[in-house]
């Protein structure tokens, strides 16, 4: 019975040491995520102005500009910026 006792506490020592470390690695990389977002901020882009490609030359059932123009900035809206519109086709 006396062995059942010290691996008992060995076991719940070894919980509490585990247990221990995985907050301060938490708290480690919590903190160097507040340093870094800190001290090097993402760099902001910005958005450049969307050529009007959507129509072709010769087509003949071209989009108003106004329309086009309402469709190129929602993708940029809803992108963020990433978005390009190279092509609309009715369906």
């Amino acid at each position: 019975m006396d062995n059942f006792g010290l691996g008992l506490l060995l076991m719940v020592v070894g919980m509490i040491t585990v247990y221990f470390i995985l907050l301060l690695v938490i708290g480690l990389g919590k903190g160097l995520i507040m340093l870094v977002n800190k001290y090097s901020p993402e760099q902001v882009v910005a958005a450049r102005p969307a050529r009007n490609t959507t129509n072709a030359p010769g087509d003949h059932k071209a989009l108003p500009d106004q329309t086009t123009a309402a469709i190129v900035s929602a993708v940029s809206v809803l992108t963020g910026g990433h978005g390009k519109v190279t092509k609309i086709e009715k369906q």
